[in-house]
């Protein structure tokens, strides 16, 4: 992410307390449309994993460890959009875009923790597809609700201790006097790039730490789909191969979007980062993709797809 950047001398350090959102300030014709975009979106996450939590919950045929893992998933994509999108809009409505460097902080933090946990999700979810597909008749046996119950929490609890430690690291930097955070969360690079003297552990932590939840996981699910599209061209029938890769097709998807703004976003070199850039990447894994996700994992999933028409049909009829 960068080389030692050594402030010079005579730059005073300042004890700031508080940073400054610049967010979209850049674009002020355009808040009010802004607000309503985001506002809309915001909505759409919400709703549309609430209604996959509410259909895997009362849909007996949904009873699966797939689901479970995607109800997991649902409800985790409304904590990550809720960390940023509610103090981006409010944001939006007001001049004074300060925030604390305790709310930063927290805000960094949790957005950490559930960025990891959505990629360890993601992963169990790339685990229990190449059971069911490269070992069907062991499914049951290996996918049993006390390993799926185990991974899920581990999913959620994993990177808990590696982001306490990583969020401390980087707020324990000396700042320079500007507090002006050009972008619209509180997100590594842009803390980073406000920060004075050497800078060289922190931005080869961001790596490690990218490495361990980011890539370790992504080469994962590669190898686990490896073995699954192996296995499903190895299938005698047509239609046995359109099965089993329409209930991967989906999970794939949101695993392209996801992995490759998050890679894109922290794996590249700190010469090769623009605002702008930043900007656009951050508002696609954090706002854009978490939208996109409940309406594939609906429109792309047969069995989804008819729970919500029983389910729909009983509110219809009530």
């Amino acid at each position: 992410m960068g080389s030692r950047g050594q402030s010079p001398p005579q730059r005073n350090h300042t004890t700031l307390v508080e940073f400054t959102l610049l967010g979209f300030s850049d674009v002020p014709d355009l808040q009010g449309f802004l607000f309503g975009l985001f506002l809309i979106i915001y909505l759409i996450i919400l709703m549309g994993n609430s209604l996959i939590i509410v259909i895997i919950k009362i849909d007996p045929s949904l009873q699966t460890p797939m689901y479970f893992f995607l109800g997991n998933f649902s409800s985790l994509e409304i904590c990550y959009v809720s960390v940023i999108v509610p103090r981006l809009l409010v944001d939006l409505c007001k001049q004074n875009r300060s925030i604390s460097f305790l709310a930063c902080a927290t805000q960094m933090y949790f957005f950490l923790v559930f960025g990891a946990t959505e990629c360890f999700i993601l992963t169990a979810m790339a685990y229990d597809r190449y059971v069911a597909i490269c070992h069907p008749l062991l499914y049951p046996l290996v996918m049993n609700s006390r390993l799926c119950v185990r991974l899920a929490a581990g999913c959620w609890v994993s990177g808990i201790p590696v982001h306490v430690g990583f969020t401390s690291q980087v707020f324990s930097l000396p700042f320079c006097a500007s507090n002006q955070l050009n972008h619209f969360f509180c997100d590594i690079p842009p803390v980073l790039k406000l920060a004075c003297g050497d800078t060289f552990t922190t931005e080869m932590l961001v790596y490690v730490v990218a490495i361990l939840v980011v890539t370790v996981p992504f080469m994962l699910i590669l190898g686990s789909y490896v073995n699954i599209i192996s296995t499903i061209l190895r299938l005698p029938s047509a239609t046995g191969r359109a099965k089993a890769f329409s209930t991967c097709s989906s999970h794939l998807m949101v695993v392209a979007l996801f992995f490759g703004s998050g890679i894109i976003t922290y794996m590249r070199p700190k010469s090769s980062h623009s605002i702008g850039m930043d900007k656009f990447l951050s508002l696609f894994y954090t706002i854009v993709t978490p939208m996109f996700n409940p309406i594939i994992y609906c429109l792309r999933n047969k069995e989804v797809m008819v729970a919500l028409r029983k389910l729909l049909l009983k509110w219809s009829v009530l």
